[in-house]
């Protein structure tokens, strides 16, 4: 069984800064890709940013050069850091990760419970 487990939303102000973690627990699973995707209200759920095993990168346009993702293999945690939020960034976040596991052929996707961040004056 793995879980993903989330936190750091919240509400800020636009022009402020938030990180969410995300912890992978669990066992029998390595990890092939982590990263974050949002839903606002109304609209489809998008990619925010992702990372590899690898180390690589990528992220949605709207985000570049505002948002970084990085991880802790040790703890099998993504951080998603997001600095001057905007109040289109309020949306619910959502951890996703890839994973290899011992009880399957091909990588599965796990989903966390989402975290809302808000973006208010």
């Amino acid at each position: 069984q793995v879980q993903l487990v989330e936190s750091g939303g919240g509400l800020v102000q636009p022009g402020g800064s938030l990180r969410l973690s995300c912890a992978a627990s669990g066992s029998g699973f390595s990890i092939a890709a982590m990263g974050w995707y949002r839903q606002a209200p109304g609209k489809q759920r998008e990619l925010v940013a992702g990372m590899t095993s690898g180390g690589s990168t990528n992220y949605a346009d709207s985000v570049k050069g505002r948002f970084t993702v990085s991880r802790d293999n040790a703890k099998n945690t993504v951080y998603l850091q997001m600095n001057s939020l905007k109040a289109e960034d309020t949306a619910v976040y959502y951890c996703n990760a890839v994973l290899y596991t011992a009880w399957a052929d091909d990588s599965q996707n796990y989903w966390g419970q989402g975290t809302q961040v808000t973006v208010s004056s």
